[in-house]
């Protein structure tokens, strides 16, 4: 109720915790859309050269590893629009409106490598190679419909361009603080529904007898 806009009937007073969030989440901005800074072209140099990318295994300084705890929540609210494809993976990343993981769960099955920057999938001479063979018909129809896929994407120069669920690639934290707000209402709401429904049920058990 607080921290509830007073346009919704609350206080409107700021919730430092996400608002605190939101700014980190800002870094992971900068560094998939490779602006030029100091820090991210290190980080990127060091840690992430030859298609490397972060994922769940945690490395690098401490803050660099602290703010890899966020970046699930990062990739759930961002999109790749794809320029050079190296800052997007193939499989797990939203990019160009697709998210092969979902479209093609059962070639998804058959893949060798699921860490697979979409660079390096269209830099593949024999993309057979990247699966298991032999398919199945489903994965063998979707596989045709990668190969569609990749052949008619041109990759870019400049880096990739990442879109965020409010539909600009500008980061607005004040947007993403309100995106965050109402994600933890919703958790909140039904944590206090799960408990009201066991509550219930434990009484209309008990009643029962």
């Amino acid at each position: 109720m607080i921290c509830t806009t007073k346009e919704q009937g609350g206080l409107g007073v700021l919730n430092l915790s996400t608002q605190n969030e939101a700014l980190l989440l800002k870094n992971f901005h900068k560094f998939f859309n490779k602006e030029n800074i100091p820090w991210v072209k290190l980080i990127w140099e060091k840690y992430y050269a030859n298609g490397r990318m972060p994922q769940n295994k945690r490395k690098g300084s401490f803050w660099w590893r602290d703010l890899l705890k966020l970046l699930n929540k990062f990739k759930g609210m961002a999109s790749c629009q794809i320029n050079d494809g190296s800052s997007c993976f193939l499989w797990e990343d939203i990019w160009n409106g697709h998210n092969l993981k979902l479209d093609c769960p059962q070639l998804f099955s058959f893949a060798k490598n699921t860490n697979l920057t979409l660079r390096k999938a269209k830099e593949m001479n024999n993309l057979y190679s990247g699966f298991f063979l032999p398919f199945s018909v489903q994965a063998f129809e979707q596989f045709q419909g990668l190969e569609q896929l990749l052949g008619e994407l041109h990759l870019e120069d400049e880096p990739d361009r990442w879109c965020y669920t409010w539909g600009t690639n500008i980061f607005a934290t004040k947007k993403l603080t309100s995106v965050l707000s109402a994600k933890r209402k919703l958790i909140l709401f039904s944590r206090d529904f799960g408990k009201l429904a066991v509550r219930t049920s434990i009484k209309s058990f008990s009643g029962s007898y």
